[in-house]
């Protein structure tokens, strides 16, 4: 099947369990839950989306016609010289499980990478992937209830006692973001209390953002 790519880029992870790691990213094009209009975002379950998933115009983006074409090019982003170090791939989008598939996971693994998606939860994800992240998004369908991490932004609509039971390794609370830096604390502040009365839940934060990197 052919896949329509935003960007594909190379960074280190910045939330979750391998908060730090290195990895290459590989963000999608299109969401199931956000047409990615700015005048159609409010109504929209992840409002408070910070993503430019829209066309194939960004970094190493583009329209691939095969898995393999796709799985070279993420390939070319992994830094030459770490053969001594497994690379990472984390699909992402918009909603990765649109286009995400075994033949791609497949072609990634034969070259070595280890497989990680990010996802909304509302479309069932492959098996084969070696990690999968799931944040839930409010008033959507759940389908994907088991993984690796679970993660919510907090505060949010969705709350963490509604999901703590789902088979999931590690959870995680993000704090939610906010044009007014007072907003912001407060939501750091409760997401921190929440953890301290919870502590199944851990703190997670988009640390990318603090370092000054994609």
């Amino acid at each position: 099947m052919p896949y329509s790519v935003k960007e594909i880029y190379y960074t280190l992870q910045g939330e979750g369990f391998h908060s730090g790691r290195a990895a290459v990213f590989c963000r999608f094009a299109g969401c199931n839950l956000w047409n990615g209009k700015e005048e159609d975002k409010k109504d929209a379950a992840c409002w408070f989306c910070d993503t430019d998933f829209v066309g194939t115009d960004g970094a190493n983006g583009g329209k691939f016609d095969t898995a393999s074409s796709l799985a070279q090019k993420i390939a070319s982003c992994w830094p030459a010289g770490l053969e001594n170090i497994q690379p990472m791939i984390v699909f992402t989008g918009g909603e990765p499980l649109l286009q995400l598939d075994d033949s791609l996971i497949k072609e990634c693994k034969q070259l070595g990478f280890y497989t990680a998606v990010e996802t909304n939860g509302t479309i069932t994800a492959p098996k084969t992937l070696d990690w999968i992240t799931v944040s839930p998004k409010p008033g959507s369908e759940l389908v994907q209830t088991e993984g690796s991490e679970l993660k919510l932004v907090y505060p949010h609509d969705v709350p963490p006692e509604s999901v703590t039971e789902l088979a999931f390794e590690h959870f995680y609370l993000s704090p939610m973001t906010s044009d007014d830096p007072s907003a912001t604390s407060a939501n750091m502040l409760a997401s921190a209390r929440y953890c301290l009365r919870n502590p199944q839940w851990q703190l997670t934060m988009q640390a990318h953002k603090l370092w000054g990197i994609p």
